[in-house]
């Protein structure tokens, strides 16, 4: 049958399929700010490919000249604080204001579900749809190595792409804080108001990494607690060893819903650069922040190579019987197993 005039044709045309990125498309995609490039960039990164490993560090190679300019601001707080309503009225400010806001999550991904536990770019609407924006959640794969690698590195990619300030944002569930603690320049603790109750909810150990704490939800009937809570902080703040050296931590009150004491984290924050900048201990960090991360990938490659062997696998089953069955003790298997790896290698 002759197809005739104006009608449509019944000839399959397959979709264009997608172009294949060299790593030189890779390079000049995210240093022209190619928002579709930097997210498949930043899927390289996250790649656990070695054939995509091994691209991604080619990239990076050619990116690292141009990072290291932006701020990194590390953002954590108990469960319910308002931590990404928080973030979403800061980066928006910070928007306005013509800067270029990245805002990263370290996602412990759910050891159950293996999904992530935060889910940003839904609780971030009107930050992610900003042109000037850019919000990403970084799942870890369930391991604070992976948190330390990925996260590190897409905050690199976001600095050749010239965002001039990186947030990265925590869930608050431990550890996570001193891995991000270990990526930023400023870290910052969000509270909830009730102080009393709350100093027995957080563990002194993060106060302890916190260059400020804002006591969020401050507006209406909570002001007054909220004003009772920066008091309680910073009563306990005085006796704690400051998390940086030459900086005095203080807690304040902010609403994200009102948007007051927003514009404060801002100034707070720029006092703090020029104070740590002055006098040397801002660029110090960075430099041992470098030198922690290569530590923390070899600790991780160690590990990965060694329950990655197909004999230790089984040698380790072998030596987990003898341990629970009595005939050998924790020390010993340890090391006869680094004997067996120290031949297989």
């Amino acid at each position: 049958m002759t197809e005739g005039k104006g009608t449509q044709s019944n000839q399959y045309f397959p979709p264009k399929r997608k172009k294949h990125l060299t790593v030189d498309d890779y390079v000049q995609g995210v240093l022209n700010g190619d928002r579709a490039v930097i997210a498949q960039t930043i899927t390289l990164v996250e790649s656990n490919l070695t054939t995509h490993m091994e691209t991604a560090q080619k990239v990076l190679k050619q990116l690292m000249p141009y990072t290291g300019k932006s701020i990194r601001i590390g953002f954590t707080g108990v469960p319910g604080a308002g931590k990404s309503t928080l973030i979403e009225s800061f980066g928006l400010m910070l928007c306005e204001q013509d800067y270029r806001v990245a805002v990263l999550a370290v996602d412990p991904t759910s050891s159950v579900s293996k999904g992530s536990i935060l889910g940003d770019k839904t609780r971030m609407e009107q930050l992610s749809r900003h042109q000037h924006a850019y919000v990403r959640p970084s799942p870890s794969s369930g391991t604070l190595g992976g948190v330390t690698r990925k996260s590190r590195e897409t905050l690199l990619v976001c600095e050749a792409a010239g965002y001039d300030v990186i947030i990265v944002e925590t869930v608050g569930v431990g550890q996570s804080e001193i891995t991000v603690r270990s990526m930023v320049d400023f870290f910052l603790v969000i509270m909830l108001t009730g102080a009393g109750d709350e100093l027995q909810g957080i563990k002194k150990g993060v106060m302890e990494l916190a260059d400020a704490i804002y006591i969020n939800k401050a507006d209406g009937v909570n002001k007054q607690a909220a004003l009772n809570a920066k008091v309680e902080y910073n009563r306990l703040l005085h006796f704690l060893q400051p998390a940086t050296e030459g900086w005095e931590t203080k807690a304040y009150t902010v609403s994200a819903v009102t948007g007051e004491g927003v514009p404060h984290i801002w100034e707070v924050i720029k006092q703090y650069k020029d104070v740590t900048s002055k006098t040397g201990v801002f660029g110090k960090r960075r430099k041992q922040q470098m030198i922690d991360w290569v530590h923390s990938m070899i600790e991780n490659q160690l590990k990965t190579r060694f329950y990655g062997n197909l004999i230790m696998k089984q040698r380790i089953s072998e030596m987990e019987k003898l341990i629970v069955s009595g005939q050998a003790s924790p020390t010993f298997a340890v090391q006869h197993l680094f004997s067996i790896y120290d031949q297989n290698r």
